[in-house]
């Protein structure tokens, strides 16, 4: 039975295949998944798995993205403790929430490319951290605490 591509809508040009290898890369990370099966596009490349090679692949790919996040909090844990920080101090330090570095150092979020950038930096120029402590956070005019701030003072 001939079927129509979901991706480029070209007809007749999907084609089966089976037990093939396909590799997953996320970040710097990449795992091969075996044994796979579905439909490919002869015009677009465009794969489309059979339901239990969708869900092998998807598997894979979750645990990739886990792995991923786990050695990344890992990263941030090491280098927040090298520098002394507490978590709400690095929060504090990169503007987010207070539960921030917890999560990321658990796994659950991925933290911003900004803040992953920054502790790689500190943690190459730990001096650096000093610097940054020194420099008083000012919210830009019209923030609601800047408004807040500015209703109090006129009351």
């Amino acid at each position: 039975m001939a079927r129509k591509c979901v991706s480029c809508a070209s007809a007749k040009v999907m084609v089966p295949f089976s037990s093939e290898t396909f590799t997953i890369k996320y970040g710097a990370a990449t795992t091969k998944i075996s044994g796979l099966s579905g439909w490919k596009c002869v015009a677009c490349g465009e794969v489309e798995f059979d339901a239990r090679s969708a869900k092998r692949y998807a598997a894979a790919g979750d645990a990739l993205v886990i792995a991923q996040r786990k050695e990344l909090g890992t990263e941030l844990r090491r280098i927040r403790r090298k520098l002394g920080l507490t978590q709400a101090s690095a929060a504090r330090l990169t503007g987010g929430g207070h539960n921030a570095f917890s999560r990321y150092e658990r796994g659950e979020v991925i933290p911003m490319s900004s803040v992953v950038n920054l502790f790689r930096l500190l943690d190459k120029h730990p001096e650096l951290l000093k610097d940054l402590k020194a420099v008083k956070t000012r919210r830009p005019a019209g923030s609601a605490r800047s408004t807040e701030r500015a209703k109090l003072k006129t009351a």
